[in-house]
């Protein structure tokens, strides 16, 4: 028959840890962006700097590409067949190709962010 006191058992562990601790003074710039801090303003502003940068290439791009556009047409009198293949034809390639290269430029932006950003 067994009895009545319950006997403590210990349990010894010989494996190691499956977590480790870090050590307090290491840096983790995801804690730093959370917690708002300077620093993870600066990360943030950085991305948000070069997502900008990229976007107004792309604008000034297309306003070199479309701005000289109406004094041609204006130079060229009864040219309004001209007028639709240039903007119906001409310009669809250049601003395509424009297109695909903003998002792989922001999608690269925000590559190199999150690897900035994520633990080692």
């Amino acid at each position: 028959m067994p009895s009545q006191d319950p006997v403590e058992r210990r349990v010894v562990v010989t494996g190691r840890p499956r977590r480790t601790r870090r050590a307090s003074g290491y840096y983790r710039p995801r804690t730093e962006i959370d917690e708002q801090t300077t620093l993870g303003h600066t990360y943030v502003r950085s991305l948000m700097r070069s997502q900008l940068r990229a976007a107004l290439t792309v604008c000034a791009v297309l306003a070199l590409l479309v701005g000289p556009l109406p004094l041609l047409f204006a130079a060229l009198p009864d040219a309004h067949r001209l007028e639709w293949a240039v903007l119906g034809f001409c310009l669809y390639l250049p601003m395509v190709l424009l297109a695909r290269w903003y998002v792989r430029r922001a999608e690269r932006n925000e590559r190199d962010f999150v690897r900035l950003v994520e633990d080692r």
